[in-house]
């Protein structure tokens, strides 16, 4: 059986890349930082890393160790946190998802908070590619993705729907293909992916979303629509990112007559243990966004 101390100290290493800043995090001698890993070899058989002065490089056996070897440690943590601590109402919970679900769903999660002050909600906006590998490597507890993950180490639940709508200035009620391209785009980081989704459904002179002028862009999803709401062009965004902007006075939410939505998934990691807190979070986020449909 591999050694658990060890192996922390090797991951430790490969995570921090230098001898001597892994002793000072595990408060070691570097030496003894240098004797775990030696000790490691001599068990496994295999030599781990390849040495060059004060440098290193992993061999390939070290790189599977330290894959592997970060998600036991993980599990080990994991373990002796719900052993010692399973609280259903306590403890900090970490979730992702991408932005405009995020603006519907923080404010609700900070309510339950509000109800159980022992729950920390630690909450972060990311794309889809990003919350997928931070639940692959556990750094979070639950991510929301639109898009569903192939990876087998990872549990999926569709929750909702997520409609996608076109917006404009208030002043533009109205709109054909000749608008729009009149009117220009403000472009986003999922631009290209949603007008496809719902442009290709409503207007068969649709091709690419290079087809109009680019008049703004922001990767901020509470600012996409500042641009919009002064008529400098118009963008397409889930609708609760729609409905979340601060001046609704100022945009036009567009019904089309082909309605598209994105598909909302629940996704945790096979291997991570769920606890109470997470499996009651996970319950809340569930039931607030099927009611939300």
């Amino acid at each position: 059986m591999i050694n658990q101390t060890w192996l922390n100290t090797f991951c430790t290493l490969v995570e921090v890349g230098h001898f001597t800043k892994t002793a000072e995090n595990l408060f070691m001698t570097q030496s003894g930082v240098s004797q775990h890993i030696k000790k490691l070899e001599n068990q496994l058989g295999v030599a781990l890393l390849i040495r060059h002065g004060k440098s290193f490089s992993l061999t390939n056996a070290g790189e599977q160790l330290h894959k592997r070897g970060r998600e036991l440690l993980n599990s080990f943590q994991e373990l002796e946190g719900v052993i010692k601590f399973d609280e259903q109402y306590e403890g900090k919970v970490k979730i992702s998802s991408p932005g405009s679900i995020g603006l519907k769903l923080y404010p609700h999660l900070l309510n339950i908070q509000q109800v159980h002050p022992k729950l920390v909600m630690d909450y972060t906006f990311a794309p889809n590619k990003n919350i997928e590998q931070n639940l692959l490597e556990r750094k979070i507890d639950l991510g929301l993705l639109t898009e569903l993950s192939d990876s087998r180490r990872l549990v999926s639940k569709k929750i909702a729907n997520e409609p996608l709508v076109l917006v404009t200035a208030s002043d533009v009620k109205s709109i054909d293909w000749g608008v729009l391209i009149e009117l220009g785009f403000i472009s986003h980081p999922d631009a290209a992916h949603h007008g496809r989704l719902l442009l290709s459904k409503n207007f068969e002179q649709f091709e690419t979303i290079e087809q109009f002028q680019i008049k703004g862009f922001s990767n901020q999803i509470s600012l996409i629509l500042e641009p919009v709401s002064k008529g400098f062009g118009f963008t397409i965004l889930p609708l609760y990112a729609a409905k979340a902007f601060y001046q609704q006075d100022k945009i036009y939410i567009h019904q089309l007559a082909k309605p598209v939505a994105e598909s909302l998934f629940l996704c945790t990691n096979r291997h991570s243990i769920m606890a109470n807190r997470i499996k009651f979070i996970s319950q809340v986020v569930t039931t607030y966004l099927e009611s939300s449909d």
